[in-house]
């Protein structure tokens, strides 16, 4: 913790107004250097009430979503995962800063994450739209001891880990005067959707992609790099993508913003147990039924979009390796097929999801 965020604790901890000169003894400083971080703490978005005679004071307002390190540290409750955060206010791409960070020695569990990013990358060499400021893009740094065909489950793992993370800050913000009712859930393999809970028949927009990159050393798993991006306080997507993409702001018509920082960290601490299972049993078997209860797509008719020919189906869940089951019309038997995620897409029949 540099001096500047020892600061930032004081205003915190302390909850009313603390005196220069307390600051300065506490930091071995000058008054003037105290000053200066309380201005830098200003332009990183803290508000921060200064008096003549009672000195500083943090202050917090509805529309306070300060997104930095400290922020994202002071709310994660983990042993082992995002313990060592790097935070970038803008960079090309979380994940090639992971893996930099990584052969640079980084440990297990680092954690990347960016207010804006200038090259997110999506799935099949896709780009994410990254605007600044709004939302959040993420990279965990993993170095798990598991054979290599198991480590795309870990997608599907950080689905699980994210649809929940999210699905309790919708909860939370129900309470806003305002905000729209939502809930969220999984499009297979690795989407997460939300939808306006009144609207029971339709109406799933995706808010956040999950990209999962191995590499290997000798045939042995080097590192995994797990990168998220959620759309948070984004007023609009590009309008190519608005009848399947929104944002959290967007679904619930809260006048507030989400805290991203809050949210940062709820995946974190949803995604530790979750991976803790993972490798002791590196299959869905052990969050198969979770995964379940979140898949949208479940009990309903999907379009399977297979580069030997396009079938629609019934989507009846998933295996212990994370494959789709699908029950095509053309069975015979009434027996599922399996879908890996690889070059097939699933879309709904008559719609998105």
């Amino acid at each position: 913790m540099n001096r500047k965020e020892e600061v930032l604790k004081a205003l915190k901890d302390r909850g009313d107004y603390v005196s220069g000169q307390s600051l300065s003894d506490m930091l071995g400083v000058s008054r003037t250097a105290v000053w200066k971080m309380i201005t830098a703490l200003k332009k990183e978005g803290y508000m921060i009430e200064s008096s003549t005679n009672r000195g500083y004071r943090l202050m917090e307002t509805p529309a306070f979503d300060p997104f930095n390190r400290q922020e994202i540290e002071a709310q994660l409750h983990t042993g082992t995962i995002a313990r060592n955060v790097f935070f970038l206010a803008e960079t090309g791409s979380t994940n090639e800063d992971a893996a930099r960070l990584s052969d640079e020695g980084a440990p297990h569990g680092t954690l990347v994450a960016a207010g804006m990013q200038k090259n997110g990358k999506g799935r099949r060499g896709r780009t994410w739209i990254s605007p600044a400021g709004t939302n959040t893009y993420f990279s965990l740094l993993l170095r798990p001891d598991i054979p290599a065909a198991s480590a795309p489950i870990l997608t599907l793992v950080s689905a699980v880990a994210a649809a929940k993370a999210i699905g309790e800050l919708l909860r939370e913000s129900r309470d806003d005067e305002g905000s729209v009712p939502c809930e969220a859930g999984i499009k297979w393999p690795n989407d997460i959707v939300v939808r306006r809970v009144l609207d029971p028949d339709g109406g799933w927009k995706k808010v956040c992609g999950i990209l999962t990159e191995m590499r290997l050393e000798d045939a042995q798993i080097k590192d995994i790099i797990i990168g998220t991006g959620i759309n948070v306080n984004a007023d609009t997507v590009p309008e190519e993508i608005t009848s399947s993409a929104a944002s959290l702001k967007m679904m619930t018509g809260s006048r507030h913003p989400f805290d991203r920082a809050k949210l940062t960290a709820s995946v974190m601490d949803n995604f530790e147990p979750l991976y803790e299972r993972f490798i002791t049993e590196p299959s869905m078997r052990p969050f198969r039924d979770e995964y379940e209860s979140l898949l949208v797509s479940r009990d309903r008719r999907v379009r399977v979009l297979d580069p030997a020919g396009e079938y629609e189906g019934l989507a009846v869940g998933i295996d212990d390796l994370g494959a789709l089951k699908v029950i095509p019309d053309s069975a015979p038997d009434g027996l599922p097929v399996l879908i890996s995620s690889g070059e097939v897409s699933v879309r709904g029949v008559e719609g998105y999801i």
